[in-house]
């Protein structure tokens, strides 16, 4: 396979997964594990351009395959804006979610390249499959919506409005009361 551009070729046991494989195989640390069980998003990475989580899906399934990880996001464009937005809105605190919210998103805005920006409604539908702890979501999703160049509107207060369910849509509604 090709992870973030280099040619890899390891022979590993049959069950490993991929996300051991970048991880402990390659030492590409950003992709994180968290429940193994592919809920919580953290350990998503990109194969052949679609978000995939990697604790699911066996090394040897992605042979011939090119893999993104964290690591291999471009550091300039859409990514590092996202990357600065995620910081300016708050969408991050302690971490551990953001690699695989960061993979998620690089997902969505290339396929936004084809189409209009997506709506608050679809972001959220995206990151659904991602668990975030700290921060609410809200701040996730406005910088994803600004670089999309979807922009959310923000009522008095300075929360954006709740359009649609997913991430966060319960604790929005609760704070706009």
């Amino acid at each position: 396979m090709t992870v973030n551009g280099v040619l890899v070729e390891r022979q590993v046991p049959a069950r490993t997964s991929l996300a051991d494989f970048v991880r402990d195989e390659l030492g590409l640390t950003g992709t994180h594990l968290g429940c193994e069980h592919g809920v919580c998003g953290a350990c998503a990475v990109l194969v052949d351009g679609s978000s995939v989580r990697s604790c699911l899906m066996l090394a040897a399934q992605a042979s011939g395959a090119e893999v993104t990880t964290v690591e291999g996001l471009p550091h300039s464009g859409r990514t590092a804006r996202l990357r600065d937005a995620m910081s300016r809105h708050h969408g991050l605190q302690c971490g551990f979610c953001t690699s695989g919210f960061l993979i998620t998103a690089t997902e969505l805005l290339t396929d936004a390249d084809a189409v209009e920006a997506p709506d608050e409604g679809t972001v959220r539908e995206v990151l659904s499959g991602n668990v975030c702890r700290c921060t609410g979501y809200q701040g996730i999703v406005r910088a994803v919506l600004e670089v999309a160049g979807g922009g959310a509107t923000a009522p008095s207060g300075g929360e954006p409005a709740a359009r649609g369910g997913g991430p966060g849509a319960a604790a929005t509604a609760g704070q706009q009361r």
